[in-house]
């Protein structure tokens, strides 16, 4: 088996830039294997000292040179993770010299901007948004479907509230979610509480046999969990929402990250964002 290539993600905040551009870049490579390290609030001489002689150990242990995704804002401390000999890939450094030649401006850095809460109008949005999520979860408080920028439609374990979640904390957007359950199918069209809101509802829906594994994970050797359950449920859930033109969209192999990108781009009026994506 091949040696593990060493990534680190190093920043003087919580890291979320540098792991995020870091491992879509590392995506492009998908024949080679790598372990991943997480260092935030590396904001010390004492813990960028510590961070160096980390990366020097992981190459002696693993024969293989580390790779570094940084957002660190002190040039001494880069400095100092670059004199470890790693690969170091400077996030904001290598975009902050072309934006300032375009601008005509010198980038002043500030420690945790990207993700602190000094924009307090989007901050309490995206709280207020959390917030709302979270009280209509599941089906709860549908009187409460009037104030929804979107509003998810799934069987079980379709994956409505991790998506719904992740809507609310990155784009602030109010988003419920109701269960399409087997009460749902035995009655003609869409629940009563639904009708009013049909151009919020979006589906979700994935292929039966991954379905049948995420639920036997929660219920194993259950009917609930069993293939049959899932393409039933699944057939019936999905007819019903084409039916009322609802747009789907198959989360089988896709990450919650971009089930939400989807999601998001389907409110905007756009010829590319088709009302099914299922295929």
């Amino acid at each position: 088996m091949p040696t593990a290539r060493p990534v680190f993600f190093v920043s003087d905040h919580t890291g979320i830039t540098a792991e995020i551009i870091g491992k879509s870049l590392l995506s492009q490579f998908p024949d080679v294997k790598f372990t991943y390290t997480s260092l935030p609030f590396v904001d010390t001489p004492d813990k960028v000292e510590l961070t160096a002689t980390s990366l020097r150990e992981a190459w002696v242990t693993s024969g293989l040179r580390p790779l570094v995704f940084s957002t660190l804002t002190d040039v001494r401390a880069r400095e100092r993770i670059e004199s470890s000999g790693a690969l170091v890939l400077d996030i904001y450094g290598e975009f902050a010299g072309p934006l300032e030649r375009e601008l005509g401006r010198t980038a002043i850095p500030l420690r945790g901007r990207t993700h602190g809460i000094d924009d307090h109008t989007g901050y309490h949005a995206r709280i207020d948004a959390l917030n709302y999520t979270l009280a209509t979860d599941d089906g709860l408080n549908t009187e409460k479907y009037a104030l929804a920028d979107l509003i998810l439609l799934g069987v079980s374990r379709s994956g409505k509230t991790p998506v719904a979640l992740y809507l609310a904390m990155q784009y602030g957007l109010r988003v419920a979610n109701y269960p399409l359950t087997a009460e749902t199918f035995e009655l003609p069209g869409l629940p009563t509480c639904l009708q009013a809101h049909k151009a919020r509802l979006r589906g979700l829906t994935l292929r039966p046999e991954r379905l049948a594994q995420i639920r036997s994970e929660r219920r194993p050797n259950s009917r609930y969990a069993s293939l049959e359950t899932c393409r039933e449920e699944l057939a019936r859930a999905t007819a019903l929402m084409r039916a009322e033109a609802i747009p789907i969209i198959d989360t089988t192999q896709r990450s919650v990250e971009e089930i939400a990108a989807l999601l998001n781009l389907s409110r905007q009026p756009s010829k590319t964002a088709g009302p099914d994506q299922t295929a």
